[in-house]
């Protein structure tokens, strides 16, 4: 007790110290999402699937930011942010301390802010919001996300500018080192977005590029080691069998309508898996996305929603995968809410499969969860909790 004791009037000190010099602040925030799901053919013996499952509609997570003023409007930011499963209490993003995010940075209300670090892409912080996805998370998302709409790619060694709103319009840009000696654009990535709103009206569109390692021969592996933007594979069949791709490009459009109680969006992306001589795949694979939500504000405590998603893939393979998702989340207060979500989904056609290499009959596999069933169908439900603190 001592030493907590210690330690918290040191860093009071340490505060009062710092506030004669700059007003700055530094805040303790998470979020836990926990729920009891059913999954109907589960895996390719088509076993049905009953546990407790975390991150919903957003991922566990827990994190400190902070900003200290610099004077003239411009002002340091930092943001640390760590991912876990509440289930096991383990770290996410493959172990990451601070796998989410974990940058620093400064901001001026006139000039935008300019940050360094491991940041999201500007697709998911410009078009994402213009989704079902950032209103009831995976299960409304892209099958296997191979467009990255549920954000399950990061990227480290990001610089990253976003402009400030000029009269509703608002751009980023990110350009990430690969870091590696003597080739320079080895791992790379980069991307650019822009939105603009006005009244009820909301558009964004960006385009995102990432590179594995073209040093590495034994990239047959996975996509991780030597790249700065992790994959976008969720473990499924619908793009697992193309990890070791030289080159992941995005396209992304998406445009909302809000009036009165009712929000409704739609959105198009198009996603080339591309390889090279140390690919385990030969022809480039092209994911087609289109998606189209309506939510209704049924009290202002209660949201519903429909959605559905159509995939196509094409070049390596040829398939098709249809889901639909519902969802209804209550807010019992400001900080918790209760949710119910469901989704069913159709494939047809062919598709690689990530273990032996060969082509199989399409097998469903809803939103980013990574079930891969041995049937052409499969179905979710999810009842569940989220605080935030």
């Amino acid at each position: 007790m001592k030493r907590i004791a210690l330690s918290t009037l040191s860093l009071a000190l340490l505060g009062a110290a710092g506030a004669a010099h700059a007003q700055s602040s530094v805040t303790l925030y998470g979020l836990i999402d926990e729920s009891i799901q059913y999954v109907h053919n589960a895996n390719t013996a088509n076993d049905h699937l009953i546990q407790t499952f975390a991150g919903n509609i957003q991922g566990d997570r827990w994190g400190l930011k902070g900003t200290e003023d610099l004077g003239g409007g411009l002002k340091a930011i930092f943001q640390l942010e760590s991912g876990f499963d509440v289930n096991n209490g383990r770290m996410s993003q493959g172990g990451r301390l601070f796998g989410r995010q974990a940058y620093v940075g400064v901001t001026h209300d006139a000039y935008g802010t300019f940050t360094m670090g491991r940041q999201y892409d500007p697709l998911v912080d410009l078009v994402q919001p213009l989704t079902a996805d950032n209103f009831f998370g995976s299960t409304f998302t892209t099958p296997g996300d191979v467009d990255n709409n549920d954000n399950s790619s990061r990227t480290s060694n990001a610089i990253k500018y976003v402009s400030p709103v000029f009269s509703g319009f608002q751009f980023e840009g990110m350009y990430a080192l690969g870091g590696v000696a003597g080739a320079t654009g080895a791992g790379q990535s980069w991307a650019g977005a822009a939105t603009w709103s006005g009244g009820p009206f909301s558009v964004a569109a960006g385009y995102f590029r990432m590179e594995n390692a073209n040093t590495v021969a034994g990239r047959a592996g996975g996509w991780g080691t030597g790249v700065t933007s992790g994959g976008t594979f969720d473990g499924s069949n619908i793009n697992g069998a193309y990890a070791s791709a030289k080159q992941i490009d995005i396209t992304s459009a998406a445009g909302q309508f809000v009036t009165g109680p009712f929000t409704f969006n739609i959105r198009y992306s198009f996603a080339q898996y591309k390889p090279d001589a140390f690919s385990s795949f030969a022809a480039q694979e092209k994911f087609q996305v289109a998606g189209a939500f309506a939510g209704y504000q049924v009290t202002p405590a209660m949201l519903v929603g429909l959605g559905y998603t159509y995939t196509h893939g094409a070049g390596d393979t040829s398939a098709n995968y249809h889901q639909v998702s519902l969802g209804a989340d209550y807010n019992l207060s400001k900080r918790t809410d209760l949710y119910l979500l469901g989704a069913y989904q159709h494939a047809s056609g062919t598709q690689r499969d990530a273990a032996t290499g060969g082509l199989v009959d399409a097998g469903a596999s809803v939103g980013s969860y990574g079930y891969q069933a041995g049937k052409d169908h499969q179905e979710i439900v999810s009842l569940g909790i989220r605080h935030k603190f």
